[in-house]
């Protein structure tokens, strides 16, 4: 519990960011999910559609300091390495 107003207030802001950044990290997860399963399938037109816009949402996210950019770098390297092995 807030102990003081700063307190109090910090909690306000850190509820209306999270519920400013929930549409973009749903969107992120979404979007990967999206990829995975296009890279499933085997379709490497729809993968690499679905891959290139997961990877751009990763960025902007990042870039807007929602996750981390290490958190990003990191899903984008376990994305392409899912698709890459589908050419193999």
């Amino acid at each position: 519990m807030a102990n003081n107003k700063s307190a109090e207030k910090r909690i306000r802001v850190n509820e209306r960011r999270r519920l400013r950044n929930r549409p973009y990290r749903s969107a992120c997860r979404t979007l990967v999910k999206k990829a995975e399963l296009a890279i499933r399938d085997g379709d490497n037109d729809m993968a690499q559609t679905a891959v290139v816009r997961a990877v751009s949402m990763l960025d902007r996210t990042a870039g807007k300091g929602i996750i981390h950019a290490n958190n990003a770098a990191r899903r984008k390297s376990r994305l392409m390495a899912k698709y890459n092995a589908l050419g193999q």
